[in-house]
């Protein structure tokens, strides 16, 4: 009957019911509303008068009530919220949000309370659930079990989408799975089954008939599990979908608890006529507040990194060497020390040779297995992030050897009690003056600017597979010209590495070749956000690569102000523009395609006359060249395919 009431109200044009309670972002370009209709409460958005959201499912089930149905609206309430906050580590420094906050009360037939509570700003809307503490069956409960939601997201009819699949517990390598390291769809209907029948992480981008919708949550650490999109459902779209049973080898609830009075995490959907605000929204942290201080002045940079073509075997001491001198002769600040390196290397020779990087110039960053006990995968060092009381006495010792990050691989799945282990390790690591990245992993939440020592996660179908199999290497177009607009946009991507090697092996002769070109990974650096940036440079390119290539590298920024979209289209090509500290602008292109690629860019908004230009030739050979606009400060410019462009 819920099916085909659904139904009914996604074919009809009517948008307004009786006792509907709207709000509009601060433009009134965008308005949610919020309906009540034989019990169960839904949701629609129009953006400038045209449909992006179609109605749309709301409530949960809980441990004290089902607040999905027999609901009585009771109150309901509007203010304006207002943040301007600065930010390290993303897409821009700083960010001034406005929204209008609308708050629905509801009850069920039993009298139980909840709210619904919307914020909706310029192409953003946010929503979440609220529950009071309240009496239940005599008691006075303190706490709640959220066992599922409806929550669910209803695109108009001809909207086709870009997903990455879930995948189910204890699968891939070793039962590493599930680590959002599934490949991208492009364009796919609405109804295509996932493959796994698991149905898509976050963030998930639509194609609507009238422009895009990206979707995704934040605001989720300790404090809940992390959820993602159930399969299409013909009259109710996708649904908000909890972790499988068997995540984390079985070990935790595949539901959330939290206390009460609390609240559930922040859906979000950005819309928009263009792909615009969905390169540039900062909704995954306007919705959240750091949780503690730094505890030092944490550096943005790049680092270089061994095993990615050198693989298990360069995670000795010597090899080590070489990729911290390859670190100083380029003036990047840091090293990443991969897995094993507590077997191969030792603890001993780790001090030492963090100590010789250090007269370098350059710190170390060093690889960790999480716990060992979600999966199977033997790696080195185990055991030393999954206690407080390991994890201290690690950290204690690395501060005292002069490491500054780690890298920590493997995790569970998106259970509430992983999501504690994610938390735990950030904070633990902030009192040693540790930033962290994470691989193997569940995406981030907000978690930039909610813990002010987190880079970034991979989460992402990421530069090893380049190295492992030729169709990953034939894929990189595709998957970096996606990212932008989907997975980059919402949080940090440790992507890990700007390949300059021209194959995919030691002697820089054997194995698959790279498929892209020089101008490509280098654009690469700047169309990837991360602070700590992998430029996965190997020791043979210091004689092999032009030197404008090397001086470009050099300079690499890391750290950005702000960031605009100029054009694109997700998995086909990208052009952004970033504005480093200090203000220089640098606009990097990618394009995906099998044939060259010619756009009209306009350069005065940037103030670029008459500004360096990296690109390829037509034969794909890098060249250097300075660019010059016509009067009207415009430039027509030619990517070449797998190619790439910078213009700074």
């Amino acid at each position: 009957m819920r099916k085909l009431f659904l139904s009914v109200l996604l074919t009809s044009s009517v948008l307004a019911w009786a006792g509907d309670v709207t709000v509009s972002s601060p433009d009134g370009q965008l308005q949610v509303t919020v309906s009540l209709e034989g019990g169960r409460a839904y949701y629609t958005a129009t953006l400038q008068g045209q449909q992006v959201i179609s109605p749309s499912a709301l409530g949960l089930k809980t441990s004290i009530g089902d607040f999905t149905r027999d609901l009585t609206l009771t109150d309901s309430r509007q203010q304006p919220v207002e943040e301007h906050y600065t930010m390290r580590g993303t897409k821009a420094a700083s960010a001034d949000y406005k929204a209008n906050q609308l708050t629905v009360d509801l009850q069920n037939k039993d009298g139980m309370r909840f709210s619904i509570v919307f914020q909706v700003s310029a192409n953003d809307i946010a929503f979440r659930y609220a529950i009071p503490r309240q009496p239940f069956q005599g008691k006075d409960y303190k706490r709640v079990l959220i066992r599922s939601e409806i929550s669910s997201f209803s695109f108009p009819e001809g909207t086709t989408t870009f997903l990455s699949p879930q995948i189910g517990p204890e699968t891939g390598w070793e039962q590493t799975k599930p680590s959002y390291e599934e490949v991208y769809s492009a364009d796919a209907p609405m109804d295509t089954p996932s493959q796994y029948g698991q149905g898509y992480v976050f963030p998930a981008l639509f194609h609507l008939p009238c422009g895009w919708a990206l979707v995704s949550e934040t605001g989720v650490g300790s404090n809940y599990c992390g959820s993602h999109l159930s399969d299409y459902q013909t009259g109710m779209g996708y649904t908000i979908a909890y972790p499988d049973r068997g995540e984390n080898n079985g070990f935790g609830s595949d539901f959330a608890g939290i206390p009460l009075p609390g609240a559930t995490p922040w859906r979000t959907v950005t819309v928009g006529n263009t792909l615009k605000p969905i390169v540039e929204t900062t909704v995954s942290y306007d919705l959240v507040k750091p949780l503690y201080e730094p505890g030092t002045d944490y550096k943005p940079g790049r680092y270089t990194w061994s095993w990615l073509i050198w693989q298990d075997n360069s995670i000795n001491y010597d090899d080590q060497v070489r990729f911290i001198d390859l670190a100083a002769a380029m003036g990047f600040e840091y090293c990443l020390v991969d897995n094993w390196w507590d077997t191969q290397i030792g603890r001993d020779r780790i001090g030492e040779l963090s100590r010789y990087a250090q007269s370098k110039g350059v710190h170390l960053l060093l690889w960790y297995n999480s716990n060992g006990f979600a999966n199977d995968t033997p790696q080195g060092p185990r055991d030393c992030m999954n206690t407080a009381i390991a994890r201290e006495r690690e950290m204690k010792w690395m501060q005292s050897i002069g490491i500054k990050g780690i890298k920590v691989d493997f995790f569970g799945g998106d259970k509430q009690e992983t999501m504690r282990l994610y938390e735990d390790i950030l904070s633990d690591a902030n009192r040693y003056g540790l930033q962290v990245v994470f691989h193997g992993c569940t995406i981030p939440r907000g978690w930039e600017r909610m813990y002010p020592n987190y880079v970034a996660s991979e989460a992402v179908l990421a530069s090893e597979n380049v190295f492992f199999n030729e169709g990953a290497a034939i894929r990189q177009p595709f998957d970096l010209t996606l990212h932008p607009f989907c997975r980059n946009a919402t949080a940090s991507m440790d992507w890990g590495g700007i390949i300059m090697n021209k194959y995919l092996s030691k002697d820089n002769k054997s194995r698959h070749s790279r498929k892209t070109t020089d101008i490509f990974e280098l654009a690469s650096g700047i169309v990837m956000q991360t602070s700590v940036q992998c430029v996965a440079m190997q020791p043979n390119n210091l004689d092999e690569l032009p030197q404008f290539e090397m001086d470009f590298l050099r300079q690499l920024p890391t750290a950005w102000e702000e960031t605009r979209f100029i054009d694109g289209y997700p998995g086909k090509y990208v052009v952004l523009a970033r504005k480093a500290a200090g203000g220089q602008w640098y606009i990097a292109g990618l394009n995906a395609l099998q044939e060259p690629l010619t756009l009209t860019l306009d350069l005065t908004p940037f103030g670029l006359a008459q500004p360096r230009l990296y690109i390829d030739g037509k034969k794909g050979e890098p060249t250097l060249t300075t660019l010059k606009p016509d009067k009207k400060g415009k430039a027509k410019v030619t990517l070449q395919p797998n190619g790439g462009l910078i213009i700074q």
